[in-house]
């Protein structure tokens, strides 16, 4: 097996459950998995490549809980900025109406491209928009992450209910049947999950929004999860407007929506989760169900806060997600990170999180949100997910104290030097290995204004932005 022994870093941040920090340390792989950490360490015979980390903080790979990959090609349109959640979505849908393979391999290029130079390692993705005709838009998502790779959780959703049903913002031609979304959830389950150690991609189902699905297809999808044995993921609790039509449709609030469905345990995890109760956060605690707090997108359309102390205090599983593109201008993990420290700093003071716990969440917390025991922190027998940030650069100079303090408060996306997925160096210099960048982005590039152009016809202020 090849190794590789990574020399003299600064510090070693382990996330493991102690808080294990090493100084002036070494890291050994084999493979795609860590063999040893600690000072002074020898490779032992045969060929090693050797990394210096002299000047470097090693800290495992980010876990990304929430994506929408496809929206990273509606980024910066003047016509959505602003707006809340629901009045959003009645001007991106008419977008997401153009949707096709080529769209879907470019919004999961520049998206999980993005993620892995801010340190993320794993992705969770939830692609919902399967415009009619299309096929196997998840399966070209999966092919983009193979090629970047990163650790991939697709998670294969769709819409049921459109305008002609009562659902405003959605398109009749997203509308998809139960029977379509289902039959191709299996197909995909049977064709790509995973279920070894180190996985590379695990197929999970989803719904696009629980107050504007069918009984039927929640039922199935929650089914089919249990019987194979997969996770199944949603939003839930994100703005006032969603509990308003929860109430109209379900008589009651989302959560205790999803409960009656089956929907909670630990095989199921939600983003957002900001309007809950008391009640609703003692339930995710202990049923297990997972947490995707999204920052940056709640603050873009003044959603809210997600109560990240109280489900830290309670037990719960919680992790970070940069959500789609649109809603955030950013597949990026080192501002998630520096944002939720300071949503919470503002919105609950004393009681807020701390950098090292921001960093757990984002690294050992979005693993077990996914479900994952093999990432999420660095320990012998551990997956060789690892990124090397460089805080001897300049503009971190005079602030090398704390070290997680330093990626959390300080971090941005220079920082990032190298990172690893399974064994492999994915970045480099800040830069992919596995595609040409500059090549790739002109293509997004032109791809991007392509679907613009023709989403126009119907949106005319969309040609202030070509």
């Amino acid at each position: 097996m090849p190794r590789t022994l990574i020399k003299h870093a600064d510090w070693i941040l382990t996330m493991d459950p102690k808080g294990t920090r090493y100084r002036n340390a070494d890291l050994l792989l084999e493979d795609n998995q860590i063999l040893e950490i600690g000072p002074n360490l020898d490779a032992g015979p045969g060929p090693v490549q050797v990394i210096d980390a002299t000047g470097k903080i090693i800290t495992p790979g980010f876990v990304n809980t929430h994506h929408h990959t496809f929206q990273s090609l509606v980024r910066n349109i003047h016509i959505a900025n602003g707006l809340k959640l629901e009045p959003w979505l009645m001007v991106v849908y008419d977008i997401f109406r153009e949707i096709n393979p080529e769209l879907v391999r470019a919004g999961a290029l520049v998206g999980l491209g993005d993620l892995l130079k801010t340190g993320c390692t794993t992705s969770s993705d939830h692609m919902y928009v399967h415009p009619q005709g299309t096929q196997r838009l998840t399966d070209v998502e999966i092919e983009a992450a193979a090629e970047l790779g990163i650790r991939f959780h697709p998670t294969r959703g769709g819409i049921t209910i459109g305008r002609s049903q009562g659902c405003g913002h959605v398109p009749d031609d997203l509308v998809e049947s139960a029977d379509d979304i289902v039959a191709d959830a299996e197909r995909l389950i049977d064709t790509y999950h995973d279920t070894s150690r180190f996985s590379m991609c695990q197929i999970g189902l989803s719904l696009c929004w629980p107050p504007f699905e069918t009984d039927e297809i929640v039922q199935r999808l929650r089914d089919l999860a249990l019987k194979r044995n997969v996770q199944c993921h949603t939003h839930l609790g994100e703005s006032q407007g969603e509990l308003a039509i929860s109430m109209e449709r379900h008589g009651c609030r989302p959560v205790e929506y999803m409960r009656r469905m089956g929907w909670f345990g630990k095989q199921f995890y939600f983003a957002h989760c900001v309007q809950l109760t008391d009640e609703e956060v003692r339930l995710f605690a202990d049923t297990g169900t997972g947490i995707a707090h999204c920052p940056n997108s709640n603050m873009f359309l003044s959603s809210g806060v997600c109560r990240v102390p109280d489900f830290l205090e309670a037990g719960a599983a919680i992790g970070l997600g940069v959500d789609g593109a649109a809603s955030n201008n950013a597949s990026n993990m080192m501002g998630e990170i520096r944002n939720c420290y300071l949503v919470n700093q503002l919105k609950w003071g004393s009681r807020a999180t701390s950098a090292e716990q921001v960093l757990r969440m984002a690294t050992a917390g979005g693993a077990q949100v996914l479900g994952r025991d093999d990432i999420g922190y660095l320990a012998p027998g551990m997956a060789a997910d690892l990124v090397l940030f460089d805080w001897s650069q300049f503009s971190y100079a005079g602030g090398q104290n704390d070290p997680a303090a330093c990626i959390v408060l300080s971090g941005d996306p220079r920082m990032v030097d190298t990172v690893l997925v399974n064994g492999k160096v994915v970045v480099e210099h800040g830069a992919l290995t596995t595609i040409p960048e500059r090549e790739t982005a002109h293509w997004i590039r032109k791809a991007t204004r392509s679907m613009l152009e023709r989403a126009s016809v119907r949106q005319p202020a969309l040609r202030d932005d070509l």
